[in-house]
């Protein structure tokens, strides 16, 4: 117990004072938000891949999916990062940041209002934004604090309350700048961590191949295909017991992060080149190694069926798994365990609350009941607001709804739904119309909240990776048939992208007459 409360001591130390450090760099609006757009590559890297992984990935979803997958659970990590990484880093990284640069936009809702033309668009999409982020810092508190309390056997509320105090002190009084570097020391931790659990886990096994042995005498017997239930062997199989609906959470988990306003900010604050293609290779090796590593070690849970993990009615609670995994681990392993999950959460938490200030502040209070706000009046909204956005996620976390998965399916299916067609799609044609982005909002929006009251796709992941399919289809199809914009207007935006630069041959061969 002392060596873990002192892990936790000088994490914690750590954080703080690289947040009042970094207060010199959160001077103005610019600064706060995107670091003065000079946030250098691996930090920049770090910054992405910490944004994606949080506990929601380490205790509930490679719990869960490890248990109804087995080992083929495993692609999720690869789809994380060969999609919601390296693709995404190729796709959007460098257009995001020249685009966003010419247009002036700090957020996703201020890009659309912009990019379209619409101060409507602009409203509502940080509306959408402040709205389904909050359920998803729920689900990170949430799974943090079930950790927390198999380690230090301490109430549930504590532990919410000592992540929510942590990362409102670093995150107001360091903005961008502070959450950047913390999230750098954070990746750092997890990288460790991470390849420390998966070594410890199979250990205690009899090492991989036993390990593997014993999961293919395990049967599936809760899959979702009736004809499967019973057979001996999927758990080790190569696409698992129930092919897809793996497909429909490598979908909502590694295309969506195309989509999160949380993620996508993260290329607005590229320094250089140098930074897109440094950070396109480290954010990738990070989640290669983070994400592949987390549910190649879920895909072990069915060998710690122990009763702890069962409700009452004899329904499995998906999130005690991993802390379950986790229990038999030596005091040093569990603690650095912690650090881990907790450089992880914290790291995403703090990403979510930024993002939600900096929305809602510059994307609906200065356009509507503030327009005249200085910048040192916005620095101080967006603070008050952290507070605020803090302690909304803070209650909702001390009632959760429903399990971890579930809510981030939800949040993720919203805001990946509504946003990443159209952001996409606006960074490379100038076809898209306003009408198309209003379809997308109302497609991925609708798809989601009708499910969760009507049901009629039986699981939230289906139903964000449905949602995102969806705008990417219905985008295309409405700005075929709608008012195209005005040309002078968006052939000056596309402007950007033909500026010429002059580079060293060393890094660009021209033609040879």
């Amino acid at each position: 117990m002392v060596i873990k409360i002192l892990l936790l001591i000088v994490f914690f130390s750590v954080m703080i004072g690289v947040g009042f450090w970094s207060r010199r760099h959160a001077g103005n609006v610019n600064d706060y938000v995107l670091g003065g757009r000079t946030v250098g590559p691996w930090i920049t890297a770090f910054a992405f891949g910490t944004s994606y992984f949080s506990s929601v990935v380490f205790i509930g979803y490679a719990g869960q999916f490890g248990w109804k997958y087995g080992i083929a659970s495993t692609w999720i990590g690869l789809g994380n990062a060969f999609i919601g990484s390296l693709l995404a880093w190729l796709v959007l990284g460098r257009r995001t940041r020249i685009m966003t640069q010419k247009l002036d936009a700090r957020t996703m809702p201020e890009y659309f209002g912009k990019r379209y033309d619409s101060k409507a668009l602009q409203i509502v999409g940080s509306i959408v934004a402040f709205i389904f982020l909050v359920p998803y810092t729920a689900s990170v508190y949430n799974g943090l604090s079930n950790l927390f309390g198999m380690a230090f056997n301490i109430p549930y509320q504590v532990c919410v309350v000592v992540m929510a105090l942590l990362t409102a002190v670093y995150v107001i009084v360091g903005g961008y700048m502070a959450t950047a570097l913390n999230d750098f020391i954070q990746g750092i931790i997890m990288l460790v961590g991470i390849c420390a659990v998966i070594g410890a886990v199979l250990s205690g096994q009899g090492g991989f191949l036993q390990a593997l042995h014993k999961l293919s005498e395990i049967s599936a017997d809760d899959v979702a295909v009736p004809a499967l239930q019973g057979s001996q062997g999927l758990l080790t199989s190569f696409f698992g017991p129930d092919p897809w609906g793996l497909v429909g959470v490598v979908v909502l988990t590694s295309l969506g992060t195309w989509g999160l306003p949380q993620m996508v900010q993260k290329f607005y604050a590229i320094r250089d080149e140098k930074a897109v293609k440094t950070g396109t290779v480290v954010s990738t090796f990070f989640a290669l190694i983070i994400a592949g590593g987390c549910y190649f070690n879920g895909g072990f849970s069915r060998l710690f069926d122990v009763p702890a993990i069962y409700k009452a009615d004899g329904s499995i609670a998906y999130d005690m798994i991993v802390p379950q995994m986790l229990a038999t681990l030596p005091d040093l392993l569990i603690g650095i365990v912690v650090v881990l999950v907790l450089s992880a959460s914290m790291s995403t938490l703090s990403s979510l609350v930024l993002t939600s200030s900096s929305t809602l502040t510059l994307d609906v209070l200065k356009k509507t009941v503030m327009k005249d706000m200085s910048d040192k009046k916005q620095l101080v909204v967006m603070r008050v607001l952290v507070a605020f956005f803090i302690v909304l996620s803070f209650v909702l976390a001390l009632n959760p709804p429903t399990f971890i998965a579930q809510m981030m399916g939800i949040s993720w299916g919203a805001l990946a739904g509504a946003f990443l067609a159209p952001f996409m799609y606006g960074l490379y044609s100038k076809k898209i119309t306003k009408a198309a982005v209003w379809a997308s909002f109302i497609a991925g929006v609708g798809i989601t909240v009708l499910n969760m009251f009507l049901k009629f796709i039986k699981s939230p992941i289906n139903a964000g990776a449905i949602a995102m399919i969806a705008g990417l289809i219905v985008v295309p199809v409405v700005s075929a048939f709608t008012p195209k914009p005005d040309k002078a207007f968006v052939d000056d935006i596309f402007s950007c992208y033909d500026q010429t630069v002059t580079v060293r041959k060393s890094t660009s061969l021209e033609d040879e007459d």
